[in-house]
């Protein structure tokens, strides 16, 4: 399948009321698009990352009530799974699409992030582009931008990250809904690998 980018129609999939109706929604008209994507960017990221990058779609198994207020595919090292391993991920929320790095709380790099985070706060405070934003859980669609942080709120960051267990960080990229780029599947690709390419020095430095 070619990827022609996201609808209005994919992101209100996720406001269908229902946890089947939703599902339904999501597996008929977002999976597909995010499964195309996947083998579009997985080699493009592989070649980045000097390793194989598998993709993993979001499932939403263990779903039994609620229906999920996101969905999203992550790419990892692993073929067998990525929410352990630090993943890159393209997913979206009602509202917007999310282009990220993230290292989530399954994952014991958590330590190995936080303590990079800490030490090159300035660093990364000078590299990552300040449209870009933060977040320390990934079922909040907000987070903060980075042209907001200083080193100290990377610092606090990294603290969090390192002494809470449920703690986990992602950093990336936010487009809204009704942005042009996201229906057309040729620019949007570019605009994830350049997002990517932006944030391999995070993925880099979360081994």
């Amino acid at each position: 399948m070619t990827f022609s980018g996201f609808s209005e129609q994919d992101f209100d999939s996720l406001t269908v009321p229902g946890l089947e109706p939703r599902m339904e929604a999501i597996i008929g008209r977002i999976r597909p698009k995010l499964e195309a994507l996947g083998g579009l960017i997985s080699p493009y990221l592989s070649a980045l990352c000097g390793e194989e990058m598998y993709p993993h779609v979001a499932k939403h198994a263990r779903r039994t009530v609620n229906p999920p207020v996101d969905t999203w595919i992550a790419w990892a090292s692993s073929k067998r799974g990525y929410k352990a391993l630090p993943h890159f991920e393209v997913g979206m929320f009602p509202s917007h699409l999310f282009i990220i790095f993230a290292v989530i709380y399954e994952s014991p790099n958590k330590a190995v992030f936080a303590e990079y985070l800490d030490k090159h706060a300035a660093k990364v405070k000078k590299t990552v582009p300040g449209e870009y934003f933060w977040a320390m859980d990934h079922m909040d669609p907000a987070g903060v931008p980075h042209s907001d942080t200083g080193s100290k709120q990377l610092k606090e960051m990294a603290a969090k990250l390192k002494n809470i267990k449920k703690a986990e960080i992602m950093c990336g990229l936010r487009i809204d809904r009704d942005e042009p780029i996201l229906r057309n599947g040729d620019e949007l690709t570019a605009k994830i690998e350049e997002t990517f390419a932006a944030l391999l020095p995070l993925y880099k430095a979360s081994f």
